[in-house]
């Protein structure tokens, strides 16, 4: 069964420097803690990556996938689709940016995640809590 997790978080930053931050896949090792290796595998017409290949660390192990990303929505959302993964059947995400009156972003962070084997109900909480994490390593980065 698919769990899903949102965080709304706002940040000290302009949308066009977190947004600028959010697509640049290649640089998540730098600031994503569990995010360990990444390959951009295809970019589309304009040059942004559309099949991103990630190696993190999930549940005390090191995981692969692979993400497709659409920005029709650019820049206001950015949505994922997992096209292959090893102990996952589903991530599906979005970002959802929005400015602040005070020049800040708002940013909604929404995963559905579906693995292929199921856990117990302590390990998903845990899991659920390091990945939305990302969010809050986000807000460092563009907020540095």
């Amino acid at each position: 069964m698919a769990e899903t997790a949102s965080q709304t978080i706002s940040i000290v930053a302009t949308p066009e420097r977190v947004w600028s931050i959010a697509v640049d896949f290649e640089k998540y090792p730098e600031w994503a803690k569990d995010v360990k290796d990444v390959i951009v595998r295809v970019r589309d017409a304009d040059g942004r990556p559309i099949e991103v290949e990630y190696r993190a660390s999930a549940l005390g192990r090191s995981t692969h996938y692979t993400l497709t990303y659409d920005y029709s929505q650019a820049p206001g959302v950015l949505v994922w689709h997992m096209i292959r993964g090893d102990i996952m059947r589903t991530i599906d995400g979005a970002y959802h940016f929005s400015a602040t009156p005070d020049g800040g972003t708002d940013v909604r962070y929404d995963l559905t995640i579906e693995l292929v084997v199921p856990l117990p109900g302590f390990v998903k909480r845990r899991a659920e809590v390091r990945i939305l994490n990302t969010v809050r390593e986000l807000k460092t980065r563009a907020e540095a």
